[in-house]
């Protein structure tokens, strides 16, 4: 046997599919039996250490429920592969959070076997060589991540990132616009054996279904109009790295089918090509979407969401973490001052009281955003209520929709003085935007927009927008 041969133990009560699993097997260089039971296989198990064992999910005598338990009780080393047809994919699913590797759905080529065994050899070379370390004298991992906060939900999060970073798993991040799912993705990375390798984020959202394609893909000369070149996708250049998948909820049915065959294969055709390559990269997915609901709406697959369905990290909103605010108020004060030259010591009590009391709709993204325009209007050390006026103008907007008026004129009162309200947070967004993104100078921010020099100031002295000192 080559030092990279394993003991597999095949488990059906379909003779033909043992043979053809162990005949599959044996080429690749494995060592492999079969049971056509689960009282057999549990027998086998008693005299011969496997390192993994594929097990049908459905069988007359014992199943592979029972099997898989009594293997991760007894047998914690070995990595247990369920073989299931589509009819049972949820069924797989439940498995796999008692403790499966994987699954593989009926019918499966020898390709898909052979690749599914790989990464479970993988994983558990990893978990061992890991196990040695700890037993060893090496020091407890510290967890590397820039997400902050101390609270109860924070450090859940936290704690996941920590158990399923050192293994190659898939990790489905869900959380809100603003949320922070990229520093999940991120801080899985950095905590991973791939941690010296590149990291790919991709907006799918930005791309539609066949340009996507193409840029995880890549593509040859000649594959469509405008492809004068080879092109190597995403995930030929993210090879031994990691590739973050945002809002996977605008992924194309079509393209959701060959993320499936990619994610069970690790095998890619670039566009017009008639050539596989093969990859070794670890995918994270994101949406803010609830893709349950899409998959009873036939929006998104149900193979592939059950496939990308393997260790779920929800991300809360910051209103849920209410006491996470200010740790992180400060973090984006101290951030910003150092960005901008400022000299801004921290929040008065009354401003942090309104930070701390507000809904945050946007996230942490939003709050980013106040912290850096209040650090830009404050001309005192501490930052004051005057300095957040859009919360103001939000909070004056919310009370307005809580006051029903009772006469049409009071109605169009009201729906002008919101109008103002909202087009003036508009204008704020709109020129600090501008100045951020041209290092807070006026010409260039009010060329790149398409305003004369004038106008443009004029709006800033219209909603008191300085530019920082020391800049």
């Amino acid at each position: 046997m080559s030092p990279d041969a394993a003991n597999i133990l095949v488990i059906d009560d379909e003779p033909n599919i043992c043979h053809n699993c162990v005949k599959i097997l044996s080429k690749s260089g494995h060592q492999a039996e079969f049971a056509l039971n689960g009282y057999e296989a549990l027998k086998m198990l008693e005299v011969r250490q496997f390192d993994v064992v594929i097990t049908d999910l459905k069988m007359s005598a014992l199943g592979g429920m029972q099997v898989l338990a009594r293997v991760k009780e007894a047998y914690p080393d070995t990595l247990v592969i369920v073989i299931t047809g589509y009819s049972t994919v949820s069924s797989a699913v439940e498995v796999m959070k008692m403790g499966a590797f994987d699954y593989l759905p009926k019918p499966f080529t020898p390709h898909e076997l052979r690749a599914v065994v790989g990464q479970a050899l993988s994983e558990r070379k990893n978990r061992l060589k890991n196990r040695r370390l700890k037993n060893g004298t090496a020091m407890p991992r510290r967890v590397s991540h820039q997400l902050v906060g101390s609270s109860p939900k924070i450090k859940k999060v936290i704690t996941m990132v920590e158990k399923v970073a050192p293994t190659d798993a898939t990790v489905l991040v869900y959380g809100e616009s603003g949320t922070g799912k990229e520093l999940v993705a991120r801080a899985v990375h950095a905590n991973s054996n791939r941690a010296d390798k590149v990291f790919f984020a991709v907006d799918c959202g930005t791309l539609s279904g066949s340009r996507l394609e193409s840029e995880l893909f890549g593509h040859v000369k000649g594959a469509f109009t405008g492809a004068h070149r080879d092109k190597a996708g995403i995930f030929q250049q993210a090879h031994t790295g990691t590739v973050f998948l945002d809002e996977i909820s605008n992924i194309a049915l079509d393209v959701q089918g060959k993320l499936l065959r990619f994610l069970e294969t690790r095998e890619l055709m670039p566009l017009g090509s008639t050539t596989s390559h093969k990859v070794d990269v670890r995918l994270i997915f994101a949406t803010n979407q609830n893709l349950e609901e899409m998959v009873r709406t036939g929006t998104f697959r149900q193979d592939f969401y059950y496939r990308i369905y393997v260790y779920p990290i929800l991300l809360p909103p910051l209103k849920e973490r209410r006491e996470d605010i200010p740790p992180i108020a400060y973090h984006f004060l101290n951030q910003f001052c150092r960005k901008m030259g400022r000299v801004v010591t921290g929040f008065a009590d009354d401003a942090l009281t309104r930070l701390t009391e507000y809904g945050w709709p946007g996230n942490v993204r939003q709050l980013r955003n106040v912290v850096e325009r209040a650090v830009i209007l404050c001309e005192k050390e501490t930052i004051g209520l005057k300095d957040l006026p859009l919360l103001s103008e939000i909070s004056d907007i919310e009370n307005l929709f809580d006051n029903t008026p009772t006469t049409n004129e009071a109605l169009k009162a009201v729906k002008a003085l919101i109008r103002q309200k909202a087009i003036a947070r508009v204008e704020c967004n709109f020129l600090t935007q501008a100045l951020s993104s041209n290092n807070w100078n006026v010409t260039r921010a009010a060329k790149t927009v398409g305003m004369q020099r004038p106008n443009f100031q004029n709006m800033m002295k219209k909603h008191g927008i300085t530019l920082p000192k020391n800049r």
